[in-house]
């Protein structure tokens, strides 16, 4: 057999594990290659997340879809990109970039810290479970908090438990799937 056949019969959860062994960056230690790593992933992913709502809510006001309006959730703020309907184009669109870099930001910040942490914490306690998961999460959530508008004490913690919730269900939920 062929090196070529044997290309064309790699699965996609192969080419996966080529690319999860490959760095993007080689910053000199697994810490940092990671961080870095998941940081410049998960802002791009970001970036994409803000620029496709607002190219939502940009398509359902030039239709005016006001007949069916999307029910309003009580106590949630409405997402968008303030000050984007600047008084010109230029206006709009130096709001669009900032905004967007912004939660490019937020969403690389968890990313790079939450794996960071669960790298670090592995290193140091020789074991990966669901306490590394609970520690890395609570801290990245509260580090999101800190990002928002006028935290509170209560934002603070409910963004701590819901990190910890969230990282320490998908560490136990990975054995099962």
């Amino acid at each position: 057999m062929s090196n070529n056949a044997k290309l064309e019969t790699k699965t996609l959860m192969d080419e996966l594990r080529i690319l999860d062994k490959e760095w993007l960056f080689d910053l000199g230690h697994p810490l940092l290659n990671r961080i870095a790593e998941s940081f410049v992933k998960a802002a791009g992913v970001g970036a994409l997340q803000a620029v496709s709502r607002e190219v939502y809510f940009t398509a359902v006001d030039g239709t005016g879809a006001d007949s069916a309006p999307v029910p309003e959730i009580p106590g949630a703020k409405k997402r968008r990109f303030r000050d984007l309907r600047g008084e010109n184009c230029k206006k709009s669109l130096e709001a669009m970039v900032k905004n967007t870099g912004k939660q490019s930001f937020q969403w690389g910040l968890a990313a790079g810290m939450y794996s960071g942490l669960t790298y670090g914490m592995r290193e140091a306690r020789g074991t990966h479970d669901w306490k590394n998961s609970a520690v890395a999460g609570a801290v990245t959530g509260a580090a999101l908090a800190l990002t928002l508008e006028d935290t509170s004490h209560e934002q603070l913690v409910q963004c701590a438990i819901t990190g910890a919730a969230i990282s320490t269900a998908a560490n136990l939920l990975s054995g099962i799937f």
